[in-house]
């Protein structure tokens, strides 16, 4: 009822941008331009969680970015809704040359003419190989699920709102899009503030899982894109992965997550951080929990904001 409400006075009464409160419009063309002006850049939180996949972001967090992202989350701005989609298709659009799928030795799979060269043999490099799904398929959208008290307190699922504008901003481009919200928190979990990076990861181990039936979904061949508002330390971003991979491993036994994982690192040159790369046990961990699937690199994601120091550009 609240968000229905607030969907009607925002239509009746004179909005403010919600970047700097320049009164009679939603987002000033200032504050839009520091939404989505600039391209989308890859984002890495340090350290980088074990199991984190590629994630791309279309503004760093800060000034007008975050007032306009507090404005529609916690404020109700809901208009705000469509300029934040148009950001998040940027990002989303950005990753999809890192989307592949793994095609292993003997499966029947409509991706086998594409491993071929033009005497139809396999092209080297043996049975497995990788096929681009860019430009392929479509999109499936996934948000990251926020608590039942969350929602009630807010009103509105902001992730899942912000998905749904990003899905029709990229099939009114002329990219096949749609949102699926089978994401589900399976356990409570402890307030993230306060929390460093690592007690983030055990907070949230295990904690999310996919709804009956969206599995499947999942596995019906489109390309999957997990999508929020904010990355921080990646933890979210982390366990949603680890839940889609283990649902998909259930559905297509095919797959071998390992081996995608360590052709996906070659060919993108991929690099480990020194915590992930010490925390043996932990990688360990993440990839026993992602099950047998291969999904790792047909999996990735997409936010409207991340932290500036995350991104690659202003790393050494």
């Amino acid at each position: 009822m609240r968000g229905w409400w607030q969907d009607l006075t925002d239509l009746v009464l004179p909005a403010e941008c919600g970047g700097c409160g320049r009164p009679r419009t939603v987002l000033c063309p200032e504050c839009r331009a520091a939404l989505s002006g600039a391209a989308p850049c890859r984002v890495r939180p340090d350290p980088e969680p074990p199991g984190l996949p590629v994630v791309h972001a279309a503004a760093p967090y800060e000034d007008e970015v975050r007032a306009t992202l507090l404005a529609h989350k916690e404020r109700g701005a809901l208009t705000l809704a469509r300029p934040l989609g148009t950001a998040l298709a940027g990002a989303v659009r950005a990753g999809l040359g890192h989307l592949c799928l793994p095609v292993p030795e003997g499966r029947p799979t409509a991706w086998d003419g594409r491993l071929r060269g033009g005497n139809g043999q396999l092209r080297p490099g043996g049975g497995h190989g990788r096929a681009p799904l860019s430009g392929t398929g479509s999109l499936l959208l996934v948000p990251l699920p926020s608590s039942r008290q969350a929602v009630r307190a807010r009103g509105h699922d902001p992730a899942r709102r912000i998905a749904l504008a990003a899905a029709g901003e990229l099939r009114r481009t002329g990219t096949p899009a749609r949102v699926l919200a089978v994401l589900r928190q399976r356990r409570a979990v402890a307030d993230q503030a306060g929390l460093n990076s690592r007690q983030r990861l055990d907070n949230l181990a295990g904690a999310l899982e996919v709804a009956a039936g969206g599995a499947r979904l999942l596995a019906s061949g489109g390309r999957i894109v997990l999508v929020d508002d904010l990355m921080t330390t990646g933890a979210s971003m982390t366990e949603a992965a680890r839940a889609v991979r283990a649902a998909v491993a259930g559905i297509d036994p095919y797959l071998d997550i390992d081996a995608c994982v360590a052709e996906a690192g070659e060919a993108t040159g991929e690099r480990m951080t020194e915590a992930a790369t010490v925390d043996t046990d932990r990688t360990q961990g993440a990839r026993g929990m992602a099950g047998t699937s291969g999904v790792g690199d047909i999996i990735c994601a997409a936010v409207v904001a991340a932290p500036p120091d995350s991104f690659e550009i202003n790393r050494n």
